[in-house]
């Protein structure tokens, strides 16, 4: 089994924090988004993993300790790590062609812009499994449309009537992924484009043209990360996740408490010191960070940063920040917020 993953973009709606580091890259209960994705879906799928493919933008974003990060991802779950690079945005359907010599086998290919939470197994007569989650306003979504015998019979985006309550998460099962690469290389040399790019659900339609069955996975928890506050809530799920599952440590053994008090669940990491504090509930800060004289929650708060004299919710900080909450200068840069 393969994963290929596409996490080209940086994410412009996380801004100022996708401007430093890519969105995928970004820690949530202290893990960078793309790890926790990866490993939930090897959970999911219940089978070796052979190789894991990357496809990454600019390597001025995208550069050298990205790379080893996520090549020491998939070491750790027994994978070979192969990097390919997107030079240009010209959408979903392009950015997994980009892995060509990747395409092959059985594979899932997942955008690293979501966690999940599922326990299912792979239906053996499907062709490909699109994994999807219930909600409750299906009008703001693509959604599949079904058939008698539960098979997936059109995408259908954002529909303005009702067709189902399952929406695309942008997870996506083949049995055999060259398939798919077969009929999104007939929309690269027919330059059958829309909205300007290259989308995988054209390869896909033209797959159930060919009466390739498709069915459905449906994951019991979809978190998305796609701006401050939905990532703040999907931070304050995983952690909830993850304490009751009682499978990582959230508080690492380094850490500095003086005269300071955790509400959990929190991620506490590497050599990070708390002084005169309350933190938490729901609050993550990475490695090296140090907080005095605060209170905070439901927050994230990033690696290397010094936090004194602040009384924060619902905040995202980042790395290598100074923030005193009794400032008198201000030195703040673009795109930054203040509320």
């Amino acid at each position: 089994m393969k994963i290929i993953v596409p996490m080209a973009g940086r994410g412009s709606r996380l801004r100022p924090h996708s401007l430093t580091v890519p969105k995928p890259l970004i820690p949530v209960a202290g893990q960078p988004i793309v790890h926790r994705l990866v490993k939930d879906i090897a959970k999911v799928l219940k089978q070796p993993i052979e190789e894991i493919a990357f496809i990454l933008g600019d390597p001025a974003w995208f550069g050298d300790e990205v790379v080893s990060s996520l090549e020491e991802l998939a070491q750790d779950l027994g994978a070979k790590a192969s990097i390919y690079r997107q030079d240009k945005p010209l959408g979903t359907g392009h950015a997994i062609m980009c892995a060509k010599p990747s395409l092959s086998g059985p594979a899932v290919i997942a955008y690293a812009d979501t966690l999940i939470r599922a326990q299912f197994d792979l239906d053996p007569k499907a062709d490909s499994v699109i994994w999807t989650k219930r909600v409750d306003n299906p009008e703001a979504y693509g959604v599949v449309k079904l058939n008698e015998d539960e098979e997936i019979i059109e995408l259908v985006e954002k529909p303005e009537s009702f067709v189902n309550d399952q929406a695309v998460i942008g997870i996506y099962y083949f049995k055999d992924v060259g398939v798919l690469k077969e009929k999104l290389q007939e929309i690269l040399d027919k330059n059958v484009m829309n909205g300007g790019e290259y989308q995988i659900n054209d390869g896909i339609k033209r797959m159930m043209a060919d009466g390739k069955i498709f069915k459905t996975g449906t994951v019991d928890e979809w978190m998305d990360c796609g701006n401050k506050a939905i990532t703040i809530e999907t931070n304050q799920r995983m952690l909830s996740f993850i304490k009751a599952d009682g499978e990582e440590q959230l508080i690492a053994s380094s850490a500095k408490f003086d005269n300071s008090n955790i509400i959990e669940p929190c991620f506490i990491g590497e050599n990070v010191s708390l002084k005169n504090s309350t933190i938490g509930p729901y609050v993550s800060i990475g490695n090296n960070t140090s907080v005095e004289d605060s209170i905070v929650k439901n927050s994230l708060i990033q690696s290397h940063t010094s936090i004194k004299n602040a009384n924060l919710d619902e905040a995202m900080i980042g790395n290598h920040v100074k923030y005193d909450g009794n400032y008198t200068s201000i030195s703040i840069g673009d795109y930054s917020i203040l509320e």
